[in-house]
């Protein structure tokens, strides 16, 4: 039986991503595999390649011949300079870590003020305070067109009390705000 070492395509249309791994032969791209030694990405910058060292020595010792994809990687992370006794190459590309949200937004509003804050402007609702509020709303929305109703309904003398209410109260709040005004246009 002839063993391979081959990649197994997994990932969704236009972002593939693949396995390393060691299957018989025969058997179709995406078939059972006998293990799984490794994964690779080729879509990310720089592509992300893990390779159990181990195993793929101990494949390769006991007669697994590599396709040239697989070759190609382990000329990359090492393991093919190993198994044929030659030098290391020089250490993988390593992606950079993604740097903090929080520490993006405070550089931003250092450059913008001048100064720096830890907290955001706006505080965030959480899902839960959200609902609770819509559900809060829905009994006083209910609660106000009652009331609606009701004072559509309420009989026509007590319309006309209201004005006359309406009337004593105004010129109430125009004298208290007199006084206000005067005290701003002196100072």
């Amino acid at each position: 039986m002839a063993v391979k070492i081959r990649l197994k395509r997994i990932g969704k249309k236009r972002t593939p991503h693949y396995r390393i791994v060691v299957m018989d032969a025969r058997t179709k791209r995406d078939g059972r595999a006998i293990e799984e030694i490794g994964i690779y990405n080729p879509k990310t910058e720089p592509s992300f390649i893990r390779v159990e060292s181990e195993r793929a020595q101990y494949w390769l010792g006991v007669g697994a011949q590599p396709s040239e994809a697989v070759e190609a990687i382990f000329k990359a992370s090492g393991d093919w300079q190993k198994f044929k006794g030659m030098d290391a190459p020089a250490p993988l590309r390593v992606a950079e870590p993604k740097r903090d949200k929080q520490e993006i937004f405070n550089e931003a509003l250092a450059e913008a003020h001048g100064s720096l804050k830890t907290e955001a402007v706006t505080a965030k609702k959480s899902a839960a305070k959200k609902t609770a509020e819509k559900k809060d709303d829905a009994p006083a929305a209910k609660a106000d067109e009652a009331a609606a109703a009701k004072a559509d309904e309420a009989p026509a003398a007590k319309a006309d009390e209201a004005p006359a209410a309406k009337a004593d109260e105004a010129p109430a709040a125009k004298a208290d705000e007199a006084p206000a005004a005067a005290e701003t246009t002196e100072a």
